[in-house]
């Protein structure tokens, strides 16, 4: 059965832990601090930022004022929109360095695959963006790579000259939305893939059957999201600023979901939280 400390392999065999705390939208202040202090506490070890997020800051505030040591810690970032070309890719990377208070990542992401900027040259963009990347895995920087919100074709195109193939596949997975077609093409190139918004940005929580299977195992509706999720194979990043919350997130290895529940939510419940919109489509 998996536990806290169980991982995921990468395609590189470094190992990532199955379980992730999410920064978005968290504040990058001493709130925010203090949620990336109180996820390690509870036993968090791995922890996802991006450049969009602008809170790279206090997760490396928080890495010093804890003083866990790095090798411990598995930290994402994500290449954000404007930042699609080689140079850029390499200046904005030192910047993130710079507030995460380290010399490396453990893996960094494309965070959007057509941003508004370069919508007109998404792919080319796309394949200087993975370039930098590469050469900064191979550098040392960057442990791991992959993606992010990438369907079929944009992997697809990404393939036509990359070298390393991406090992990650962040998107949109929850109850009410599976997106199974891009889960299965990323498995079928070895990718793992994360779990953004795993409580579906809060509207699961006034879901019916979500409520009752709450009350069928004695869990909270959100370790019901979080336990769904790894026994789908995902890795779930669930995001809180609330302490208590915080270690309620990863209080889920102690009970597991009856394979008809985790049949049920994946079926019945396509569309409860609103599907994603198109990444070809954002308007950023």
């Amino acid at each position: 059965m998996i536990d806290q400390n169980s991982t995921y392999k990468l395609a590189n065999g470094v190992e990532i832990p199955c379980i992730g705390f999410g920064m978005w939208q968290t504040p990058d202040d001493v709130v925010g601090v203090n949620s990336v202090k109180s996820a390690i506490a509870a036993g968090y070890r791995h922890i996802d930022t991006a450049q969009a997020y602008r809170n790279e800051g206090c997760v490396g505030q928080a890495l010093l004022e804890t003083g866990a040591k790095r090798e411990d810690l598995f930290i994402t970032t994500k290449i954000w929109n404007n930042n699609h070309s080689y140079d850029l890719v390499m200046s904005s990377m030192e910047e993130s360095l710079k507030k995460l208070e380290t010399s490396y990542v453990d893996l960094l992401l494309i965070h959007w695959p057509n941003p508004l900027p370069f919508r007109s040259r998404w792919e080319e963009a796309n394949a200087e963006t993975w370039k930098a990347m590469e050469e900064l895995y191979k550098a040392g920087k960057v442990r791991a790579i992959g993606i992010s919100n990438f369907r079929q074709h944009h992997i697809e195109a990404l393939l036509k000259t990359a070298e390393i193939a991406p090992m990650v596949n962040q998107i949109r997975l929850c109850p009410g939305e599976t997106q199974d077609e891009v889960v299965d093409y990323c498995r079928s190139l070895g990718m793992v893939l994360e779990a953004y918004s795993p409580l579906g940005t809060g509207k699961i929580f006034s879901v019916p059957q979500m409520q009752e299977l709450a009350d069928k195992y004695g869990r909270s509706i959100a370790q019901i999201c979080i336990r769904w999720s790894l026994q789908r194979g995902y890795l779930p990043l669930p995001k809180s600023v609330t302490p208590s919350r915080i270690e309620e997130n990863l209080k889920v290895f102690d009970f597991e979901l009856d394979d008809s529940d985790v049949k049920m939510i994946a079926e019945e419940l396509q569309g409860c939280v609103g599907l994603s919109g198109d990444p070809d489509n954002m308007p950023f």
